[in-house]
């Protein structure tokens, strides 16, 4: 049995991509684990929100990207290596067939 009045129960979901619900997780996870305060995230959000449209860019495409910032700010990975693995990610998902799970070479 769920829980009364959550979000999206008999309604849309709360997430519309499994992706928004790992970036979400993610940035929980990060900050319970002490990489950053909730206010540290919610500034870094916030901040990422207030820049001018970025080619479309949705609300969970400006999470990640605040994520991104942290994660380089606080230097568990550096941004080149942010970069470097979303690039492999894109190749991966382009080279795989429809249906098949991504795997990075």
């Amino acid at each position: 049995m769920s829980a009364p009045g959550l979000p999206g129960e008999g309604e849309r979901p709360v997430f519309e991509e499994p992706w928004q619900a790992q970036a979400f997780a993610l940035a929980v996870q990060l900050q319970a684990a002490g990489a950053f305060s909730w206010a540290e995230w919610t500034d870094a959000l916030a901040h990422e929100l207030a820049r001018p449209d970025r080619g479309g860019a949705g609300y969970y495409e400006r999470w990640v990207a605040a994520l991104e910032g942290l994660v380089a700010s606080r230097g568990l990975a550096p941004l080149d290596e942010i970069e470097r693995r979303k690039a492999d990610w894109a190749a991966a998902y382009r080279r795989t067939p429809h249906g098949s799970p991504v795997v990075l070479a």
